[in-house]
């Protein structure tokens, strides 16, 4: 095809490839230049105290057969959930969050018959509990196991509206991040331009726990203090800027 184009405007096969690579060439030049951008990453940091707590607590009983312990142990939680009603504790802030009935076996003897008999049975009854008054912690804890609650697995703290305080963390992730850009660029030599892009990394709210995790023989004698602290939520963002 190109010999016959190259035949009819005269010119040889040559010199149409001159032709085009010189078409190629403006066609190179029409195209605009690669960007010129910095892309940099920013951390931000927003702190605030805990405003409300979660409980874990409930009964464990034994008994020989699986409804002398259900029986046992349905008798102790009604004394906890009357005492977490006494304490103020609305019913939308007790849940069920864990309920088994296993069976119990002798202690493992080498010499002993297989299959090893059941000698009994046991019940778990454990509630997770929010408290909203902190200053109450301690308090509802003592009432938990006053009341009958022969174990504690834990007590962890959070903040009920984290909106605000992840927002100030993106504004300071932000400010991270450009101060970031133009350290870069003033060490390269050049200029800093608009932001072309943000990309949010997303926020990390880690949640402390209280080691606090006892049975009846453990149960303390008097409300333990507690100390909520502080928690930090943590926001990355990735900004890219032009170099003018």
């Amino acid at each position: 095809m190109n010999t016959i184009v190259a035949r009819g405007l005269g010119l040889a096969p040559w010199a149409l490839s001159l032709v085009l690579l010189a078409g190629a060439a403006e066609a190179d030049d029409m195209k605009p230049p690669f960007p010129r951008v910095i892309t940099v990453s920013g951390e931000g940091e927003a702190s605030a105290a805990p405003d409300q707590a979660q409980l874990s607590a409930g009964v464990v009983t034994q008994g020989e057969t699986a409804a002398d312990a259900l029986a046992a142990n349905s008798r102790a939680m009604s004394a906890v959930f009357d005492a977490l009603k006494s304490a103020g504790i609305p019913e939308k802030s007790i849940q069920t969050s864990n309920f088994t009935v296993s069976p119990q076996y002798p202690p493992y003897k080498p010499d002993a018959p297989e299959p090893r008999a059941i000698i009994g049975y046991e019940v778990s009854n454990i509630v997770t509990v929010k408290v909203t008054d902190l200053k109450k912690l301690g308090r509802d804890l003592d009432a938990l196991v006053s009341s009958g609650a022969n174990q504690v697995n834990g007590v962890s703290f959070s903040i009920s509206d984290t909106d605000a305080l992840t927002d100030k963390a993106r504004a300071e992730a932000v400010k991270d991040a450009m101060a970031r850009a133009a350290t870069y660029a003033k060490a390269a030599g050049v200029e800093l331009g608009r932001v072309m892009s943000i990309s949010d990394g997303g926020a990390n709210a880690p949640m402390p726990m209280l080691a606090l995790s006892m049975r009846e023989s453990a149960m303390p004698a008097a409300a333990p203090p507690m100390a909520a602290g502080e928690q930090t939520i943590v926001v990355d963002v990735a900004m890219t800027f032009e170099i003018k």
